[in-house]
């Protein structure tokens, strides 16, 4: 696309992945004419394309596809429901009321939007912002640079690397490992628990990988490519792995930098742009979907979760939904790393439905709701790092006249 005028779309939605391309077809499906995603990539589908493994889809098409199988299904779904997928084109700007700019190899763009959907992901948190010591060698990657060799260039960056991190995107790329024929030396994990469920967590021990827990990465050596890692285990002992790689995995961030540029209120716990139940942003032309508002959720989830932003921006075109001034702010206590949504309208139960939680240590107690500092919803739960907790959003009967609600645990 090169224009030097502006161009006007119903909808445009950033980001081609799973939450992106749902959200288009949904779109498309309920009568929304000009629908436009616009992708930086030379090709759509998100991180899944990414992973040339099993299991996505599901849930969504009613069979089971491999992650670059899934993608290439959800990029001909959206163009047969006849979304316009711009390749290789990189928004620059948010602008109030919808107005965006960007960049592409035929030059710059600009379009007008009635609404935009941000669903621009989130990414793994590379090594200069880990704060890793050592050496700077070749081979030290995270899950998305490995996926890529693989599968994209087919080629392997190590042999035998050591595997920092225990998130499910951490399996993956043992299972990545596995099927290249690359021998991971070991996994290692500051926490004294994987952070993938079980028994999805004995996957590494089956492929013969041994788990260090309470084990923490110190130091990186080697000159021209990694030549051993020195680890922290639990009993304090300082210990070389020899290895010809590091793979760092997990440890997600969203993707916001565009947000972050724009006048929009960016949440301070999750990283990702404030939202109300209806996946709007401070400027109410602006809506977010997938792990741009938290890291880090299944692409089914992402799908699902775009599918149904989708039909509240349709609802909003059509001046159903209620005015976002009326809305009530959420704030997390020191027991919780993020809530999603931030914002509640009261009485509003349509949009999203639960209130979506994260810990960053284990913790065990009661959840806990409050409304001005009056208890209006609580319920004992356990809860570990990573993992997703939900709470109703339909059961908390936010009293009239509420300013803030505080969701916390009191631990046992």
């Amino acid at each position: 696309m090169r224009t030097t005028e502006m161009q006007s779309v119903d909808v445009a939605i950033i980001g081609g992945g799973p939450a992106g391309l749902a959200a288009a077809v949904e779109l498309r499906r309920q009568g929304i004419d000009e629908v436009v995603v616009i992708e930086r990539e030379a090709a759509a589908g998100g991180i899944p394309r990414h992973c040339g493994h099993p299991p996505f889809g599901f849930r969504e098409y009613g069979r089971i596809y491999s992650g670059p199988d899934y993608a290439q299904r959800n990029v001909e779904e959206a163009e047969k429901a006849g979304v316009r997928i711009l390749l290789r084109h990189s928004v620059t700007r948010l602008a109030t009321g919808g107005c965006i700019e960007g960049v592409s190899p035929e030059g710059t763009f600009r379009l007008q939007a009635r609404r935009v959907l941000l669903a621009t992901g989130a990414r793994e948190v590379p090594r200069s912002a880990r704060l890793l010591g050592g050496d700077r060698p070749v081979g030290v990657i995270n899950t998305g640079a490995l996926q890529s060799y693989l599968y994209l260039q087919h080629l392997k960056p190590f042999e035998r690397p050591l595997i920092v991190g225990t998130e499910l995107v951490s399996l993956s790329a043992v299972l990545s490992c596995r099927r290249a024929g690359i021998k991971p030396v070991a996994m290692v994990e500051r926490n004294a628990r994987a952070t993938a469920r079980w028994p999805l967590s004995l996957f590494p021990r089956l492929c013969g990988v041994p788990m260090h827990y309470g084990a923490e990465l110190v130091q990186i050596n080697g000159l021209g490519r990694v030549e051993s890692a020195s680890v922290r285990l639990a009993s304090g002992e300082v210990r070389e792995f020899e290895c010809d790689g590091v793979l760092l995995t997990g440890e997600f961030t969203p993707e916001s930098s565009l947000a972050r540029m724009s006048d929009l209120r960016i949440d301070s716990k999750s990283g990702g742009p404030v939202i109300d139940q209806f996946g709007r942003c401070s400027d109410p032309v602006y809506f977010a979907a997938g792990n741009l508002l938290r890291p880090i959720e299944t692409a089914g989830w992402s799908f699902r979760e775009g599918r149904r932003v989708a039909g509240l921006i349709v609802q909003d075109l059509h001046g159903e939904l209620p005015l976002i001034e009326e809305g009530v702010a959420v704030r997390c206590g020191s027991a919780l790393k993020l809530c999603v949504p931030q914002v509640l309208v009261p009485g509003a139960v349509a949009g999203l439905r639960h209130l979506q939680l994260r810990v960053s240590t284990a913790t065990s107690g009661q959840l806990v709701v409050r409304a001005d500092g009056r208890d209006i919803w609580s319920k004992p739960r356990s809860c570990l790092p990573e993992r997703r907790m939900l709470v109703p959003i339909a059961e908390l009967g936010i009293p009239e006249g509420t300013r803030q609600l505080e969701v916390d645990f009191i631990r046992r």
